[in-house]
């Protein structure tokens, strides 16, 4: 009876490690939690460009321990995004728990635990967004390329660069879609701001400013607020 109690132990603890074996949470980290009168929204920081199934994996496990939050949703950050941007330009995914009971019929997403979520994914995935960093076009052919950047929510790559045989050693920046076109072409005008040089890229005053291989858009009316924030070849 002893042996038989011993093996139903063994047997059960075997079952749970499996089980979190099986799961494969990806690392992440919580960074800020935000609560309003509707939502608390939870940021995580993740490493790399995950799949869908991974970003549930990642949510089920904040909701499990966040039991105590009502109206969760879950923003996805990856390195280099912004903690105070505005709206979801700069957020890889989000997702969003339906209240227990309200699911509807159409909704069928779950997490781990059961609880019904809408996941949203607005960035490029690793296959597309390698693709978008190794696109070599002739544009950029012989000259001084300043990082790759990768525009999650318009699923495109801007490439700043200068020519070393410009005389007035201007900076360019260029956006490809993934079929290599050119979507946008501009000579910026850069404005010192301190230690900062912003990169006036419209006429309405909307800017770009690049440190420590960062690139971050500001909106002219944004009040200093970046819309995006993307770490060079990410």
């Amino acid at each position: 009876m002893k042996n038989f109690k011993n093996s139903l132990v063994i047997f059960c603890l075997a079952i749970t490690v499996s089980a979190c074996k099986h799961r494969d949470i990806p690392h992440y980290t919580v960074s800020k939690v935000i609560k309003t009168d509707t939502v608390t929204t939870v940021n995580v920081h993740i490493a790399s460009r995950i799949n869908r199934g991974e970003l549930l994996l990642i949510a089920g496990k904040v909701k499990e321990d966040s039991s105590q939050l009502k109206n969760l949703k879950v923003s996805f950050l990856l390195p280099g995004n912004s903690e105070i941007s505005a709206g979801e330009n700069s957020y890889y995914a989000s997702a969003r728990f339906i209240e227990a009971g309200k699911a509807a019929l159409s909704d069928t997403v779950k997490d781990y635990n059961g609880n019904y979520l809408h996941l949203n994914i607005f960035g490029v995935n690793q296959d597309k967004a390698k693709h978008l960093l190794g696109m070599k076009p002739q544009e950029i052919s012989g000259k001084n390329v300043l990082g790759k950047f990768v525009d999650d929510y318009n699923h495109t790559v801007i490439i700043p660069f200068s020519d070393p045989t410009d005389p007035k050693k201007e900076v360019y920046i260029i956006e490809l879609d993934s079929t290599a076109t050119v979507v946008s072409k501009t000579i910026p005008q850069v404005v010192k701001d301190g230690n900062t040089n912003k990169w006036i890229v419209t006429q309405h005053g909307d800017y770009m400013t690049l440190k420590d291989s960062i690139l971050t858009q500001f909106g002219a009316d944004g009040l200093g607020m970046p819309f995006n924030s993307i770490k060079a070849g990410i």
